[in-house]
């Protein structure tokens, strides 16, 4: 079995490799479901990962849908260039019509771009209007793996589905289960799915290292997260999943 971890720092780079992850999703924002991050923090998680593990980079410009002006297609274009320069191993796209197809002209694209890096089809995959078709969709845009809850909220929900796609991949494509994977359901999903790879977060709430927190003062939007505690990814709770799954890497 194979582990991903999906995360927002080098530091929390630093806590995936020493847990004994195998490759990361480094991300911006995984309030809004991860958008790319900076050139520099990409730079820092290479120099961090130092071979230990791979780094993958979502190409994601903002949040919410997943249908892309051709300005944000040429940021897509640009942010893959620079992930490139940065030394990371891989990088995540994915694109959708309106019609809730897969943009296969715009992924296309992409997958151009970021070749020869490993490429992975996020879970932009989940709200297609036909899960069946999207699949051989992103079979054919020549993808190494696609990351899905199984078109439901959770990879456990969506578990009959992954199963199917696991048997329908034949060797074509990687399937790789991600969404509410944790010490509880891990092994269930591995189990339930039979799939050979697993993406999820291993974050924990920990305090600032500030001595002084105004009170009222909030910098999120609506639901004001509190600036005295952030979420860190820790080597405790990657290896706690990994070991909840009942598989070795």
């Amino acid at each position: 079995m194979l582990y991903e971890i999906c995360l927002e720092s080098a530091d929390d780079v630093a806590a995936a490799a020493e847990a004994g992850a195998d490759r990361v999703e480094l991300c911006a924002a995984l309030f809004e479901g991860g958008i790319t991050p900076s050139h520099g923090m990409i730079e820092q998680a290479v120099a961090v990962a130092a071979g230990r593990l791979r780094v993958h980079v979502i190409i994601r410009p903002r949040g919410g849908d997943f249908i892309y002006t051709p300005y944000e297609a040429e940021v897509m274009l640009r942010d893959i260039a620079a992930a490139k320069t940065a030394g990371a191993d891989g990088v995540v796209i994915g694109a959708l019509t309106p019609d809730a197809e897969i943009d296969t002209d715009l992924c296309a694209r992409l997958v151009e771009a970021a070749r020869p890096l490993s490429v992975t089809f996020h879970r932009a995959y989940d709200v297609t209007r036909d899960p069946e078709k999207a699949f051989e969709d992103v079979i054919a845009l020549g993808v190494d793996r696609l990351l899905t809850s199984g078109a439901a909220p959770s990879a456990l929900e969506g578990a009959d589905l992954i199963a199917r796609l696991v048997e329908k991949a034949a060797g074509r494509i990687i399937v790789m289960p991600a969404g509410g994977i944790n010490e509880r359901t891990a092994a269930r999903v591995a189990d339930q799915t039979g799939a050979r790879e697993l993406h999820f977060t291993a974050s924990e709430t920990v305090a600032s290292n500030s001595r002084f927190h105004p009170p009222g003062i909030y910098m999120g939007g609506a639901l004001y997260p509190p600036e005295s505690t952030r979420s860190m990814t820790t080597p405790t709770r990657v290896r706690a999943i990994i070991d909840a799954s009942g598989l070795t890497a």
